[in-house]
């Protein structure tokens, strides 16, 4: 290895490792861009033609992935055109594909709460149906067993005489009377009709808690939850005649029994639609937008990386040439900056730049320069080894010139003397 060729292999593996990093890279980008082209192409595919979805798809993730190689070289001072034509290109490609991948992830992310809302759905309206006709049967119960009660009191009170039906003449005698007799048939056929209605309620009751007991079961994950939606639906239709039949004659006012969604759309999958955006998910966005990101994100680093070493003829070109190059300064960026201009000297003397320019051309496409504007260029940092190795090599060149000088000028001393 050469003198200061330290530098030179801190260079090497630099750049080398950057190459890996690079070539790594490739298949992740190209990965992210089929993930995010799946999802894009979900979404659209619900709106328009199928084969023109994966057309204008394949077209969003190449807009994607090369602007995003493309913006990386491009410095907004150097072209600003072109800088904002490939930014808005960018940005409406970006738009395109996040809005339509937030369909498929919208899908993924509120399916249960989909799920959990119809079951809400068919829970609330059935059990608020079952609270309505409880209520109606127990008002009905209270009302006839208070009829009962009633009529019970005034055949007691027939018996003992203090019926207010009773003539003044007869009042007081206890007895089984013809007011007593007509006060106690509607008793007997009063409390038989309660009997009876009370008998029928009950087994309504029953009807009622076979219902509700399906109910507690169709969030189950299970095979059975056709048949069990299935039992919740003929039962609700078994309560309602039921109800219906025993309570009608007493109370025409009855509450209307649910219409149950089909069991086909209880289980139907989210269809992607513009509704989506009503109800809005900020997870779904989230997820959209970071596939697109990370692959803006890399592609923009493969560009912005130096893609491999120079050779050793290229590094001699590059670092006499740059030589030549008078105007420097740290930038902003803390960065080295110089201009690849002519000088007013130049300008005068005719000076002939195409060989330093061809070095500036070279680097700047094997990304060792940045463009920062049309008159300047910055270094950058797989530049500096390169530099540091070659300064250090006319260094240690300089003190050998200088060694073997000393001792050529002691040599000459002695001998002007004698002549002398």
């Amino acid at each position: 290895m050469k003198s200061g060729g330290l530098g030179r292999l801190i260079n090497i593996i630099q750049t080398l490792f950057v190459s890996l990093m690079r070539i790594w890279t490739i298949p992740i980008v190209l990965a992210l861009s089929l993930a995010s082209g799946f999802t894009t192409y979900y979404g659209m595919s619900h709106f328009i033609t199928p084969w023109i979805a994966l057309i204008i798809t394949v077209a969003i993730q190449s807009i994607i992935v090369i602007c995003s190689f493309e913006i990386a070289g491009i410095h907004w001072r150097a072209n600003r055109l072109r800088y904002f034509s490939v930014l808005s290109s960018l940005l409406i490609a970006l738009g395109a594909s996040v809005s339509f991948s937030y369909f498929k992830f919208y899908e993924i992310s509120e399916q249960d709460t989909i799920h959990i809302q119809r079951l809400n759905e068919v829970r609330n309206k059935v059990e608020d149906y079952l609270s309505d006709i409880i209520a109606i049967k127990g008002e009905l119960l209270a009302k006839e067993r208070l009829e009962v009660e009633q009529l019970n009191q005034q055949v007691t009170q027939a018996y003992f005489g203090t019926h207010p039906e009773i003539p003044p003449s007869l009042r007081n005698q206890v007895g089984e009377g013809r007011i007593w007799r007509h006060y106690n048939e509607l008793f007997q056929n009063k409390k038989s009709e309660l009997a009876g209605l009370e008998e029928q309620l009950a087994l309504l009751d029953t009807q009622i808690g076979a219902l509700q007991a399906n109910l507690n079961q169709l969030d189950q994950d299970s095979e059975a939850i056709r048949e069990i939606y299935q039992q919740i639906s003929s039962g609700l239709q078994t309560v309602q005649l039921q109800f219906n039949r025993q309570v009608a004659k007493f109370n025409t006012h009855l509450p209307a029994a649910p219409v149950l969604m089909p069991y086909s759309q209880y289980i139907q999958g989210i269809k992607p639609s513009f509704a989506m955006w009503t109800g809005f998910s900020t997870f779904a966005l989230v997820c959209a937008g970071m596939v697109d990101f990370f692959t803006v994100l890399l592609s923009y680093r493969l560009e912005f990386t130096a893609p491999g070493p120079l050779t050793e003829q290229e590094e001699e070109l590059v670092f006499e040439c740059l030589r030549q190059f008078t105007q420097f300064r740290i930038n902003e960026n803390d960065a080295l900056e110089m201009i690849i201009e002519k000088t007013e000297i130049e300008k005068a003397k005719r000076y002939i730049d195409w060989p330093r320019m061809f070095a500036v051309g070279l680097l700047l496409s094997r990304g060792f320069l940045r463009k920062v504007d049309d008159r300047t260029v910055e270094f950058a940092p797989t530049l500096y080894p390169l530099i540091a190795e070659k300064l250090g090599d006319k260094l240690q060149q300089l003190k050998e010139q200088s060694g073997r000088a000393e001792p050529a000028t002691m040599n000459t001393e002695p001998v002007a003397h004698e002549q002398h």
